[in-house]
């Protein structure tokens, strides 16, 4: 074997390594900031205040959106079912003509130049009775008997059925239908808070409202003479409660008022912790009816502690 032969064969070229990708560059270091100093104590309260200060803004506008919304609904519910009620009544002639329990329907009420018809008249003058429309004061006499009749109603809240009463004239004529028939009066005598009306004449009704359709601090009285002769007056009245009186609020309210709020807090208190433990919009939405009539309830009693004219 010639040398040449056991010579090895040259090695192929080999392709030069690729280089080493550059390593990337380091993260800039953050900022050593505490978890904590995103909700400082300071902050934390603002926000706690400022969420209190906005759930009282909603409750109070909701108030306000019930009195001169959803009351006025409330009272012509109820007047719908006491016309039928007392309708019935007078046709089996069995209306009440002498005391009667508080919130039943006495008598009909009509004043056509401030648009008035077939007003219910209930019986007792406190701030639950305006509710329904307007109120007989219980010591007086019933329109079209012997003696002063006297009627408040509300200017404002539930109806506001007396908001017009101040636009009545010397002439205007106010019709009553009672069981005992149906009665004419006749506008003649203006009064105020201040002013008490003076008339001679014995058979008369006195309608009362507040002087304002904000919160009122006086009263409006027009007195009317009835035309004709009167019905006989059973007597036999109850005595007044200070509830009665025009201007009162309703105090007995308050305690009421503080059971609803509790119940109010419960529920939603309820909602809160059924929304983390089951679906959220299923536990809002079974629970919303329950919240809604606990304000309302909330709602009606805070009504009551407002001055009975409003």
């Amino acid at each position: 074997m010639t040398a040449a032969a056991l010579e090895k064969p040259a090695a192929p070229d080999r392709p030069a390594a690729a280089p080493a990708p550059a390593a990337a560059p380091a993260p800039a270091p953050k900022p050593d900031v505490p978890e904590a100093a995103a909700v400082t104590p300071g902050r934390r309260r603002f926000l706690q205040a400022a969420w209190a200060v906005s759930l009282l803004a909603v409750l109070v506008t909701g108030f306000v959106g019930y009195l001169f919304t959803l009351s006025h609904v409330q009272e012509r519910h109820f007047q719908s079912t006491a016309y039928k009620t007392f309708r019935d009544q007078l046709a089996r002639a069995v209306a009440p003509t002498g005391a009667a329990a508080d919130g039943d329907p006495v008598a009909l009420l009509d004043i056509p130049a401030i648009g008035l018809h077939q007003a219910v008249v209930v019986e007792g003058t406190t701030g639950r009775d305006l509710m329904r429309g307007p109120g007989h004061r219980r010591d007086t006499a019933l329109p079209g008997q012997t003696g002063v009749a006297v009627v408040f109603g509300r200017g404002a809240s539930f109806g506001a059925p007396f908001a017009e009463l101040s636009k009545l004239r010397v002439g205007d004529k106010i019709e009553a239908t009672t069981g005992q028939g149906r009665f004419t009066y006749t506008v003649n005598v203006y009064g105020d808070g201040d002013h008490p009306i003076s008339d001679p004449v014995r058979n008369r009704l006195v309608l009362v409202t507040g002087d304002s359709n904000w919160i009122p601090g006086s009263t409006v009285l027009i007195g009317a003479r009835l035309e004709g002769d009167p019905e006989v007056n059973p007597g036999g009245r109850p005595a007044t409660v200070p509830y009665d009186k025009a201007l009162a609020a309703d105090k007995g309210a308050l305690a009421t008022l503080q059971l609803w709020m509790l119940g109010l807090l419960g529920a939603v208190v309820a909602a809160t912790v059924l929304a983390r433990r089951w679906h959220r919009s299923a536990a809002y939405l079974s629970l919303a009816p329950v919240v809604g009539a606990l304000l309302w309830a909330v709602y009606e009693n805070a009504a009551a502690l407002l001055p009975n004219l409003y």
